[in-house]
C-alpha cells in the first residue's frame, strides 16, 4: 500500500479523534481506513494507537510514528513542485512589483529571453514605486531597491545598485560645473523628497562623506526625475543601471567621479520559501546571474 496515504491517514486519525471522523475527512470507508492503520503498525512493528469504544489515544510508538509521518508529508507536498521544475519546466504567471526603471529599462532582456526559454510561463508587472502589500496585491516577487531590508520579510539578495552624480551638457554650460560634494549646494538638485531638503551621502577615499542638496524639483519615481534632468532642468543622483545609455551616448555627464555615490542591495521579496512555484524560483535565480553579469 502507499505508505504516503497511510501516513496522511494514520494522522488525520489523531486530528479528528476518531476512525469514523477520519473516514470522512478523506471521503474513505471504515475498512479502508482501518486497513491503513494496520498497514501502518505492520510497517513501524508496534501498536499506534489505543483504542477504546469512545477515544483513541497514542502510545508511545505512535507519538514517534506521528512525528515522522507529519515529516513524511510535508516532503511529499514538495514534490509537485520539484517535478515542474524539473520534468515538464516552469509554467504559470509570474507577477513582479517593481519601479518604472527596473521594468522598462533593467529588466527587460531577461523578461524577453525568460518567456523565449519558458514558454508555458507569462510575466505580469505591477509598476510603483512604493512598498506594496504582497497578499493583497496577488504580487509573487517584489524586487526593492534599499540599504537594508525589513528583516520580518523574506527577501532573496539579487545584486547591488550603484548610483551617479549627473547632468547634462547643456545645464553644465549654463551653471557650472561643480568640482567638490559641497559645490553641489550651489545648484538646481533634483530629488525625490517631496521635502525640500535630501541629503546625498558618497564616499571619498574610503572616508564617508554627505551634502544637503536642495533644487526646485522632487518625485517619487526615479523615471520622472531623470526626465527632469535630461531637460536640462538640473543635477540627479541616478542608480547607474537607469542611465548607463545616456551615460553612454554623452547626453549625460557624470559629474565628480571620485566621490563614490553610497551603494544599495536589490532584493527580491517573496511570500515563502515552501511550495514555491518553479516559475518564481527560476526566475529568482536568474536574477541574480542577471545582475552579477551586469555588474561585471
Amino acid at each position: 500500500m502507499d505508505r504516503i496515504t497511510a501516513a496522511k491517514v494514520f494522522v488525520t486519525i489523531v486530528e479528528q479523534g476518531t476512525m469514523a471522523a477520519a473516514g470522512e475527512r478523506l471521503d474513505m470507508s471504515r475498512s479502508m481506513i482501518t486497513r491503513y492503520l494496520s498497514e501502518m503498525e505492520s510497517w513501524s512493528g508496534s501498536r499506534l494507537l489505543h483504542r477504546s469504544t469512545r477515544r483513541l489515544s497514542l502510545t508511545s510508538a505512535g507519538e514517534t510514528a506521528l512525528q515522522h509521518c507529519r515529516q513524511l508529508l510535508s516532503i511529499a507536498d514538495c514534490l509537485p513542485t520539484l517535478s515542474d521544475s524539473d520534468l515538464s519546466g516552469p509554467r504559470g504567471l509570474v507577477r513582479i512589483s517593481c519601479s518604472q526603471y527596473l521594468a522598462q529599462d533593467v529588466l527587460a532582456p531577461l523578461i524577453k529571453q525568460y518567456l523565449q526559454d519558458y514558454p508555458h510561463t507569462s510575466v505580469d508587472f505591477h509598476i510603483s514605486g512604493e512598498v506594496v502589500d504582497l497578499v493583497a496585491e496577488r504580487i509573487d516577487l517584489a524586487i526593492r531597491i534599499s540599504q537594508e531590508i525589513d528583516p520580518n520579510l523574506i527577501a532573496r539578495p539579487l545584486g547591488i545598485c550603484r548610483s551617479v552624480i549627473c547632468a547634462t551638457p547643456a545645464y553644465l554650460e549654463a551653471h557650472g560645473t561643480p568640482l567638490s560634494l559641497a559645490d553641489l549646494t550651489q545648484h538646481n538638485c533634483l530629488t525625490y523628497s517631496y521635502f525640500g531638503n535630501s541629503l546625498w551621502s558618497c564616499t571619498l577615499d574610503d572616508e564617508p562623506c554627505a551634502v544637503a542638496v536642495r533644487g526646485n524639483f522632487s518625485a517619487n519615481d526615479s523615471m520622472v526625475v531623470l526626465g527632469a534632468a535630461l531637460n536640462d532642468v538640473g543635477i540627479a543622483l541616478q542608480p547607474l543601471h537607469a542611465v548607463i545609455e545616456h551615460l553612454r551616448s554623452g547626453r549625460l555627464v557624470q559629474l565628480l567621479p571620485e566621490y563614490e555615490p553610497q551603494t544599495l542591495n536589490i532584493y527580491g521579496v517573496y511570500h515563502s520559501r515552501k511550495h514555491q512555484p518553479a516559475a518564481l524560483r527560476v526566475m529568482l535565480d536568474r536574477l541574480v546571474t542577471y545582475f552579477a553579469e551586469r555588474d561585471d
